[in-house]
């Protein structure tokens, strides 16, 4: 037994400690396991074979049907059963469970913790007196020697002692680490199997903090979140610079919705790209199919007739009630975008053409189309009421926030519960592989294209309703990098198959945050791109180490 604080535990002293906690609760457990067997244990395993027939396509459908009825009638039964001694499992888990709570931290799990940071000690204390040694060792061994390649050597030897004196003792940290992660597990062990693994929010939490302690690893933190601990830092110097310099605070209330009211139209923009760069790709063309959706939608909700032609013709579409035109605007914002997306997309799946490509392509061909066909003139002023009926205020709350929640709401859908989702992350992991099992890369890689497309277009239509109009091809101008970048800044790998829907929105955020406080700093629009290239280069740099690590 450990003899109070002082003493190191054996393996058989844990062992014996963990003993009457191991015998109560398995007595306990047994008689569990018994009362399940024709009942809980029955419904599952009927459960799982009825699913089993209705998947089998080797049989007919009135046996299958047969079988079915069989299994379901025996389930009943089960079910039975399994009500009838639900009380009594409920009551010896109960009884168990209050064991577990009395007896498990104080009897077991402390004195298991307690050792394991006395053994930590003595490992570093051996660790020190073992490195404090070889350079004792090494000092005298230099003394003797007076040739330059044999000091070498002994620098050389001496180093690859001290390496292995280092490795021995993160050996046996990890070791003292991995038997004191186990002692905790044990409780939740135990519960797991009383309950058939229904744990409460609270332990629930409980496992993930260990988890998370237990795996946590500094290089690897500081690879993931280096670069939002920097931005953060940053963030937080330009909140307090902000105030001395323009005698205005910097994070009030107004400034957070200006932020997030800015960042709303390019989560949707940022949200499309994510797919492509999901696959090893990019667009280069966002800023143009912003440009082109922000002239079609000003040009149909414009306040009268419109002044400028689109290839010599006068548009008007006051006939038009106005939600109609607001409908109107948005499809035709959405179709022009898909479409030019998805010929992108085919191009890329079909000709193995690069992303890079096939979208300066479609950057050059839609900049040149809008150009042309409109001479490059801006088309002024949307109806005053459209901006209301679509992103109106409700006591001063922006709702265009909330198209931006439903968008994340409905892409995070997309990528995560549907098999397409599964899909993209297969293709973008390996393409190859993915093909073998399967998968039809083509139809994935032209649907994360049409996707973009469909997110291009509901982005534009509402920066058009934000703006209150203004439309012209130039709109819309390195809105490109800023997606990108929010993607890269996001975690969204460009080894493809690595990305979160939750890191595209932070980096959207991220970067329209220290867009809109450098620019009430009054720092000059150029400098502000020079700060952009700097993130994304940092960004990229440490996807790559990670990549590296990785392979």
């Amino acid at each position: 037994m450990a003899n109070g604080n002082s003493k190191i535990l054996t393996a058989e002293q844990e062992k014996q400690l963990r003993q009457p906690i191991e015998d109560y609760v398995g007595k306990i457990q047994a008689k569990i396991d018994a009362l399940r067997l024709d009942g809980t244990d029955q419904v599952i395993s009927l459960q799982n074979k009825i699913d089993g027939f209705k998947r089998d396509k080797s049989i007919s459908k009135d046996e299958r049907e047969s079988r079915i009825a069989k299994a379901k009638n025996e389930l009943e039964k089960a079910q039975a059963v399994e009500r009838e001694h639900k009380d009594e499992i409920s009551k010896l888990a109960s009884d168990a469970e209050a064991y577990i709570k009395v007896h498990f931290d104080r009897e077991y799990y402390q004195p298991v913790k307690q050792s394991c940071e006395l053994e930590k000690a003595e490992a570093r204390k051996k660790y020190q007196e073992r490195t404090a040694e070889l350079e004792k060792e090494h000092r005298a061994a230099l003394a003797k020697l007076s040739d330059s390649k044999e000091i070498k050597e002994e620098k050389y030897v001496h180093k690859n002692r001290l390496f292995d004196a280092k490795m021995e003792l993160e050996k046996n940290l990890q070791q003292i680490k991995d038997r004191g992660h186990e002692a905790f597990a044990y409780k939740y062990h135990l519960i797991d199997l009383l309950r058939m693994s229904r744990f409460t929010f609270g332990e629930n939490m409980a496992q993930k903090w260990e988890n998370y302690k237990y795996t946590f690893n500094r290089r690897t933190f500081l690879l993931q979140n280096g670069l939002y601990i920097a931005i953060i830092i940053i963030f937080i110097a330009l909140c307090i610079i902000t105030p001395i310099i323009k005698n205005s605070p910097l994070l009030t209330y107004n400034n957070v919705l200006n932020i997030l009211q800015q960042a709303s139209p390019r989560i949707f923009l940022a949200l499309g790209v994510a797919g492509l760069i999901l696959l090893t790709g990019t667009d280069l063309s966002i800023g143009r199919m912003v440009g082109m959706g922000m002239t079609t939608a000003t040009i149909i909700m414009h306040q009268g007739i419109n002044t400028g032609a689109v290839f010599g013709h006068i548009f008007d579409f006051t006939s038009v009630p106005l939600v109609g035109r607001v409908i109107l605007a948005l499809v035709a914002c959405v179709v022009l975008c898909t479409f030019f997306t998805t010929i992108a997309g085919f191009f890329t799946a079909k000709f193995k053409m690069h992303p890079f490509i096939s979208t300066m392509a479609n950057m050059l061909v839609i900049f040149g189309l809008v150009t042309y066909a409109t001479k490059g003139v801006s088309f002024g002023a949307i109806e005053p009421a459209i901006p209301n009926m679509i992103i109106p205020k409700l006591h001063g709350f922006p709702t265009i926030i909330l198209w931006a929640v439903a968008a994340i709401i409905i892409v995070w859908f997309i990528w995560n519960k549907t098999t397409f989702g599964k899909n993209l992350y297969a293709v973008g992991g390996n393409p190859e592989a993915a093909s073998v099992s399967g998968i039809s890369v083509f139809a994935v890689t032209v649907g994360a294209f049409v996707l973009a497309g469909i997110l291009y277009g509901f982005g534009s239509w509402l920066e058009c309703a934000r703006m209150v109009g203004s439309g012209s091809a130039a709109y819309g101008q390195g809105w490109e990098m800023d997606a990108i970048a929010a993607c890269v800044v996001g975690g969204v790998s460009f080894t493809g198959g690595i990305g979160k829907i939750s890191g595209v929105v932070v980096g959207a955020v991220i970067f329209t945050a220290l867009t809109y406080s450098l620019t009430i700093l009054g720092i000059d629009t150029n400098l502000q791109f020079v700060f952009s290239g700097i993130i994304i280069l940092v960004a990229v740099t440490l996807d790559c180490l990670k990549y590296v690590q990785k392979k």
